[in-house]
């Protein structure tokens, strides 16, 4: 009777070990998950950060390459730009007409698979005219809008990157860039 109870004891203690490495197995695979989200949600907050700072201190061609990948594909209101080449002249044209920017992101979705993902987010932003000649000292009026962001992150060599991003305006409130209604 001893040997059976030595057999049943090795087979629970073999079981345990299955059981182990499976759990260890599902942790890793967890951990690699919650590593990418937190990479993609750097991403974004990287992206969201620059819209407001990319120029703070002169005129930085170099920015989108920590963001985007060499062959970007841009989808925006005011436009569309492929390719790394020349993205910070397509931001920097649509910020310079604004004293100052204000954006702020929330509801970040992100869809993993494997070294690609869906990305989607909600994005508030504040754009503050120009002052007025007469008026110097004394802020510009308001144009705020609403809307979200998406797209394609991808993993690269330098971390994750999007390869495709868009903005797609659901609302917006005060004169637009030319001073009209956008909406």
């Amino acid at each position: 009777m001893s040997v059976d109870l030595q057999e049943t004891a090795d087979q629970q203690e073999a079981m345990t070990l299955r059981e182990v490495a499976a759990e260890v197995a599902a942790l890793r695979r967890t951990v690699c998950e919650l590593r990418d989200r937190a990479e993609i949600n750097e991403l974004i907050d990287r992206y969201v950060i620059l819209l407001d700072t990319q120029d703070d201190h002169g005129f930085d061609s170099t920015w989108p390459a920590t963001v985007f990948t060499d062959d970007v594909r841009l989808h925006f209101p005011i436009g569309i730009h492929e390719g790394l080449e020349g993205v910070a002249e397509f931001h920097h044209a649509g910020k310079v007409r604004f004293d100052r920017t204000l954006h702020l992101s929330a509801n970040h979705a992100i869809t993993l698979d494997g070294d690609r993902a869906r990305v989607r987010m909600h994005l508030l932003a504040t754009h503050v005219h120009h002052p007025s000649p007469d008026a110097p000292d004394r802020i510009g009026t308001l144009f705020d809008i609403g809307g979200h962001y998406g797209g394609e992150a991808v993993r690269t060599e330098r971390g994750w990157r999007f390869s495709e991003w868009g903005f797609h305006l659901t609302w917006a409130a005060g004169p637009g860039p030319d001073g009209k209604p956008v909406m």
